[in-house]
């Protein structure tokens, strides 16, 4: 009975030795293979190598890009497989292997696990990644952007071309790519790895940026100059300051002997011009939208806006070479003024005088007022009353009109143009028609009393009188 007890004994005994022995193996084999049920990145590794499960990952993973941000932060991508960049998750796998396989294989008798790895690091053919950065577009950009400072001239004025501040650095950018990769990191911001760097100035750069720093503070909008024209503001923008500065054949303004920027007085004075020619009226002609519905063609005659050039030029200079600070609203000095300031010196109040119609009307804002039947100079006689734009310059009661065959008195007396004007004319009992062709004045607008005095009430002196037939 002993004996059989030590039989059954030594059998367990060798058993337990045997199976101790196989358990012992199996931990020492999964230290460099992967046990059974193990899957790693979808890929199946029971019994394989690290390096057998690294090539099956890195074959199954889909084309991906690495990331590159300059220096405004714009990201630019690089496709992997273009510049030969392969993971490679050997360490990875030695590590999970080292936590995981070699104690707890056993686990892994009883249902799978599925694990997800990153690579630990990226390798790359230098040459090949070399050639798809240097094909990113703002390393192409980089490399036509010219070194040193220039000022240069714009339709906004001018510009600084600065192609010494923070320029890029291609060799120590792809050197941190590469460094980059063997870390793992697939997003890589080149600003975080010193790959940008200032060229020193030369002399000419420094006269460039002295150059820069004057025109910068000419054309500061905080000292700003605005053309009160009436009902047009023009303020001299950054683009209208700039072309008032002395400029070499390229833009770039030029120093005195004194280094200080210049002003060219001939400048100034072709803009003060092309200002006056935009709005002067003086001896122009009108293109009048007529009540009657039609566009007559008037001529100033007596009315109309002519600035004075010359005080213009004086205080356009004065003004840019002292560049006050503040803003500083300028009402421009004029030879003669209209009635109204701007663009359209007429405006929306006026007196329309329709010789053909035998017509008057009186608009106040737009708005018509008064609309009243006239009569005008004898045409029949040679006495037409002429036509053009003219204004009311004087306005008179009780006054006597004398001429070489006529002496008449009127309660209203408003001179638009010489020795004509418009009054009230007792002495006619009828207006309008046909009556200024063999019954007209001498030249004078004769109009109804009770309308002469409506209108002498609402005129003034200076308002503007357009007279046509």
């Amino acid at each position: 009975m002993r004996k059989l007890f030590r039989l059954v004994l030594i059998f367990l005994l060798s058993g337990l030795i045997l199976a101790l022995g196989g358990m012992l193996a199996l931990t020492l084999y999964y230290r460099s293979n992967f046990p059974v049920n193990t899957w790693i990145n979808g890929v199946y590794c029971t019994g394989k190598s690290i390096e057998q499960v690294n090539e099956e990952l890195v074959n199954a993973q889909e084309a991906s890009v690495i990331t590159i941000v300059d220096a405004d932060c714009v990201s630019w991508e690089i496709d992997m497989p273009a510049a030969d960049i392969r993971p490679d998750y050997s360490d990875a796998l030695k590590e999970y292997l080292r936590r995981n396989a070699s104690v707890f294989w056993m686990d892994n008798l009883r249902k799978p696990v599925s694990s997800r790895l990153a690579p630990g690091k990226y390798i790359a053919d230098e040459e090949m990644l070399r050639a798809c950065f240097q094909e990113l577009p703002f390393v192409s950009e980089e490399r036509k952007k010219a070194e040193g400072v220039r000022v240069l001239k714009s339709d906004e004025g001018f510009t600084l071309q600065d192609g010494n501040l923070h320029r890029l650095n291609t060799e120590k950018a792809c050197a941190y790519v590469m460094e980059c990769l063997a870390k793992g990191q697939t997003t890589i911001d080149l600003a975080e790895g010193e790959c940008y760097k200032d060229i020193e100035d030369s002399a000419v750069d420094k006269r460039q940026r002295d150059i820069w720093e004057q025109v910068s503070g000419f054309v500061d909008q905080e000292s700003q100059i605005i053309y009160d024209m009436g009902a047009e503001q023009i303020a001299l923008t950054p683009a209208v300051l700039a072309g008032f500065l002395e400029a070499e054949g390229n833009g770039c303004p030029v120093l005195d002997e004194n280094g200080q920027i210049v002003v060219s007085e001939e400048k100034v004075r072709l803009w003060v011009e092309a200002l006056a020619a935009d709005y002067d009226t003086c001896g122009t002609e009108k293109q009048f939208a007529a009540t009657r519905g039609d566009t007559v063609a008037v001529k100033y005659v007596t009315y109309g806006t002519k600035l004075d050039v010359e005080a213009e030029e004086t205080y356009l200079l004065e003004a840019l070479q002292a560049r006050r600070s503040g803003t500083d609203v300028h009402v421009p000095a004029y030879i003669q003024e209209g009635y109204v300031r701007g663009l359209d010196d007429i405006g929306g109040t006026y007196i329309e005088v329709d010789m053909s119609e035998q017509k008057m009307y009186y608009y106040a804002d737009g708005e018509l007022k008064l609309e009243t039947d006239i009569v005008t100079g004898n045409t029949g006689l040679q006495r037409g009353t002429p036509e053009g734009i003219n204004f009311v310059y004087a306005k008179q009661r009780n006054q006597i009109l004398r001429g070489a065959d006529y002496e008449s008195f009127v309660k209203y007396w408003m001179p638009v143009k010489g020795n004509i004007g418009i009054h009230d004319a007792s002495w006619r009992v009828s207006f309008g028609g046909k009556i200024y062709q063999t019954n007209g004045s001498h030249g004078c607008i004769n109009t109804p009393a009770n309308a002469m005095s409506e209108l002498y009430e609402m005129a003034e002196i200076g308002m503007p009188v357009i007279m046509f037939y």
